[in-house]
């Protein structure tokens, strides 16, 4: 059993900031990559930003130089900075992760979602 667990968002102004966590746990061999996806209303579920177990990272075109993405190994967990937030970030925002559960299955596992709304 692997879960991922979200926290970190919210209500924020346009111009504000926001830090989404991810917490992998349970029976994890390795993770390759973790990431962040968002899906608005109407709209399909969209790459948000993603990073390597070797920290490389790839960012949306929309989000880039005002998200950042980051992850801690030893703690199976990724943040996404959210920075300059605009309405149109607006969205659920899910976590990613690409794993390798205790019996070496690779799988892809997602968390439960998390809400972002930037609204005056």
């Amino acid at each position: 059993q692997v879960q991922l667990v979200e926290s970190g968002g919210g209500l924020v102004q346009p111009g504000g900031s926001l830090r989404l966590s991810c917490a992998a746990s349970g029976s994890i061999f390795s993770i390759n990559a973790m990431g962040w996806y968002r899906q608005a209303p109407g709209k399909e579920r969209e790459l948000v930003a993603v990073i390597t177990r070797g920290a490389s990272t790839n960012y949306a075109d929309s989000v880039k130089g005002r998200f950042t993405i980051s992850r801690d190994n030893a703690k199976n967990t990724v943040y996404l900075q959210m920075n300059s937030l605009k309405t149109a970030d607006t969205a659920v925002y899910y976590c990613n992760a690409l794993l390798s559960d205790s019996d070496r299955n690779v799988k892809r596992y997602w968390g439960q979602g998390t809400q972002v709304t930037v609204s005056s």
